[in-house]
């Protein structure tokens, strides 16, 4: 079977797996990466020390069990293509989160634009990490905005770019990389060294999806030359080698000043500004922010199935000759 022939199969599973994130969101209960995680959470505390190779270990044990699972299924299912256009776009479906996104971010603009910035508060936590105790309107507005920027590329863009390198096998494992990350990668006594393993897989996965949402997130923008302008200069002046690509791009896009200073209960972080120039964040920036994400995930889509379909189709005349 010609590899094209699979390649249009997985391209149409990714496509309605895409729809489906779209109308469905994702599921609230029994949710695969929720599942995982609590697998990989129960692991993590019965094989923890405080060493980097047993981390190293339980990453590659995780990764390599989801993606060896795809694999499987994918043999299994052979050249039954419907079979395996369904098992792409549960798969895609499965890995996206940009509805649920968008969602959280908007649920909690409307508690800012409704004065209510104790629900806001309170809801921030679904979204990110930070401490929302002491934020002001303004401080949380931010923090919403900022946090799309990066899950743009965590949630959307970055699942889809391994997709098209790598099928639903690269979709999949991905994913597990990004929620290891989220558990073990940030630093905390315990994770430090246990933890650098799956930080540092995250790193290197992520590199390709952040600089082609930046790029898309210029492609979409308002003020394109702004948007370019504020990446090119700002985005690696975050600590992040990837989360600033997407936030810088966001910040020129919007025209707004992102970065500054973050609470993450006792821990404190002073990142460098981006957009420095441009106004700071205000509550209807908050649906800026969803518009914009939502259309990059559009291009990210097409881009990355129009990706996978030309490199299989070179991988396969090159098998051929």
């Amino acid at each position: 079977m010609r590899p094209l022939t699979r390649a249009a199969a997985f391209a149409l599973g990714a496509v309605a797996g895409s729809l489906a994130d779209a109308r469905f969101a994702d599921p609230r209960r029994g949710h695969p990466v929720a599942l995982f995680g609590s697998a990989a959470g129960r692991l993590e505390r019965r094989i923890w020390r405080d060493d980097r190779a047993v981390g190293a270990a339980y990453t590659a044990l995780c990764v390599g069990t989801v993606t060896a699972g795809a694999l499987a299924a994918e043999r299994l299912l052979g050249r039954r293509l419907p079979g395996r256009a369904a098992l792409a776009a549960a798969a895609t479906w499965t890995v996206l989160g940009g509805t649920s996104l968008t969602r959280e971010a908007r649920t909690i603009g409307r508690s800012l634009a409704a004065g209510d910035l104790t629900a806001a508060r309170a809801r921030l936590p679904h979204l990110c990490g930070r401490d929302p105790s002491a934020l002001d309107e303004q401080q949380v507005a931010r923090a919403v905005v900022e946090s799309v920027a990066e899950n743009t590329a965590d949630a959307v863009v970055n699942a889809l770019v391994w997709g098209a390198v790598a099928g639903t096998p690269g979709l999949l494992a991905f994913r597990a990389v990004n929620t290891l990350d989220a558990m073990v990668g940030h630093r905390s006594p315990r994770h430090t060294r246990f933890g650098w393993a799956s930080a540092r897989l995250d790193d290197v996965a992520g590199w390709p999806g952040a600089r082609l949402t930046a790029l898309l997130t210029v492609a979409a923008a308002p003020e394109p030359r702004t948007a370019w302008r504020v990446w090119r200069r700002d985005g690696s002046a975050h600590p992040s080698p990837n989360a600033g690509q997407a936030e810088a791009a966001f910040a020129g896009a919007i025209g707004v000043r992102l970065g500054g200073t973050l609470h993450y209960g006792d821990r404190v972080e002073h990142r460098p500004v981006l957009g420095a120039e441009l106004r700071p964040v205000g509550v209807d920036d908050i649906e800026r922010a969803c518009q914009l994400s939502r259309r990059v995930g559009a291009l990210a889509l097409g881009t990355t199935v129009a990706g996978h379909l030309l490199l299989r189709a070179v991988l396969g005349r090159r098998g051929r000759a």
